[in-house]
């Protein structure tokens, strides 16, 4: 056991690794060949409590905190990371927004079908011309129309935006007004008109669990489903996707065990001259390298999900295990891939596909050199990366129980 972890968050990593190997590993590579969504065993993961660990159990969670979510990704990115891309929008940023920025009757309409796997989520922020400038170039306008808003615009890089039954999109109700005027609505895409998803065809991605283009054509959302006042959107997400940072970040990790692992057991399978390729120096270099980005990348993962867990202060933690764990996995893979030499390019082995992945997580949920702006920023001293601690006003999933709320109002 890591001296840093508990024993009940070690079975929890034992209960992902049972999941995973009995009702993921051996189907996955059908639903893939097929490239049919795989909605059932979106069930039975959430059936089995994957997607509940940092939600209290009022709402169907474990409270286990991130340190638990964060070895679940983890976990799920080594035995197939494939389906690893549905956790965010189950358990991670998708119903957080709904955790954080809802209402109690919000959340409790929306968040336990979610994290159960009941439902399909989705978060959509990003725009053909706003990726790291999410806010500055934000064109999807939302405009209020009597009890409903009409939105209208274009949406990139929605996963599972073809399949999603409730999302979380953002867009500006008020576009003079920069990041202020950016609202978070809660979507469902198959119960109003104006919603269109269409995947993305991504090299080396899951042909099962897609990302998508969006378009936005006077689409319908009840004024209801907005979530918090007009002008709240930018700071629910940016607080979420602090978060989501740890959590792509244990992804990642497990992205880099899965390359090493498969990295060492060819060094010990493959021989040049009546030996191991793993005898000869330069494949030991490699392995060397690997083994201390991956112990290095682990202690940084770990000690920002607990920093979250104890409501300390994490953004910059976060950036600097999110950046790390996105080189880390980035290495591994092409170490992997040179010592599986012609192989690594084969579909046959898992190696080819995990360097797409590696390539994704340096991209998701803020790019590397966002992150890197972010922590320099805050070593020279010109922005600190955790300004906004404990002042966003918005609801703390391991502190605020919305049940406790609601019997309050009942009270």
């Amino acid at each position: 056991m890591d001296p840093a972890m508990s024993e009940q968050i070690e079975a929890v990593r034992e209960m992902v690794i049972r999941f995973m190997q009995t009702e993921v590993v051996p189907v996955m590579e059908d639903f893939e060949q097929r490239g049919e969504f795989p909605r059932d065993l979106i069930k039975k993961a959430g059936d089995a409590g994957i997607y509940g660990a940092i939600f209290p159990e009022s709402v169907g969670g474990s409270n286990l905190g991130y340190l638990a979510a964060t070895v679940v990704q983890e976990e799920m990115g080594r035995l197939d990371v494939r389906f690893a891309a549905c956790n965010n929008q189950q358990g991670s940023t998708c119903p957080s927004c709904i955790y954080m920025g809802g209402t109690a009757e919000q959340v409790m309409k929306y968040v336990p079908n979610l994290i159960a796997g009941e439902t399909i989520g989705m978060m959509s922020l990003t725009e053909p011309s706003s990726g790291s400038d999410a806010a500055g170039a934000m064109k999807t306008v939302a405009r209020r129309d009597g009890d409903v808003y009409r939105i209208n615009g274009q949406k990139m890089w929605a996963s599972m935006a073809n399949q999603t039954d409730v999302g979380v999109l953002l867009a500006k109700t008020d576009p003079s007004a920069g990041p202020r005027g950016i609202t978070a609505f809660i979507v469902e895409p198959k119960k109003y008109p104006g919603f269109t998803a269409k995947p993305i065809e991504m090299l080396g991605l899951s042909n099962a669990l897609r990302t998508n283009v969006v378009f936005l054509d006077d689409f319908i959302v009840p004024v209801e489903n907005r979530l918090g006042a007009e002008g709240d959107g930018f700071k629910i997400i940016m607080r979420v996707l602090q978060a989501g940072r740890v959590t792509v970040a244990g992804k990642a990790l497990g992205v880099a065990r899965a390359c090493f692992e498969d990295a060492v057991r060819y060094a010990n399978e493959r021989e040049i001259r009546g030996q191991p390729i793993g005898k000869f120096q330069m494949i030991q270099a490699d392995i060397a390298e690997m083994a201390c980005a991956i112990e290095a990348s682990r202690a940084l993962v770990y000690k920002a999900a607990w920093c979250m867990d104890e409501s300390l202060p994490s953004n910059r933690l976060s950036a600097i295990a999110k950046y790390h764990a996105s080189q880390t996995a980035k290495l591994c893979a092409d170490k992997a891939q040179q010592i599986f030499g012609g192989y690594g390019m084969a579909r046959e082995y898992r190696v080819s596909w995990l360097k797409s992945y590696a390539d994704l997580f340096f991209t998701g949920e803020g790019s590397a050199n966002i992150q890197k702006i972010l922590i320099a920023e805050d070593a020279l001293g010109y922005k600190v990366a955790d300004r906004h601690h404990g002042r966003t006003g918005l609801r703390d999933i391991r502190k605020n129980d919305v049940a406790d709320e609601l019997k309050q109002k009942a009270g």
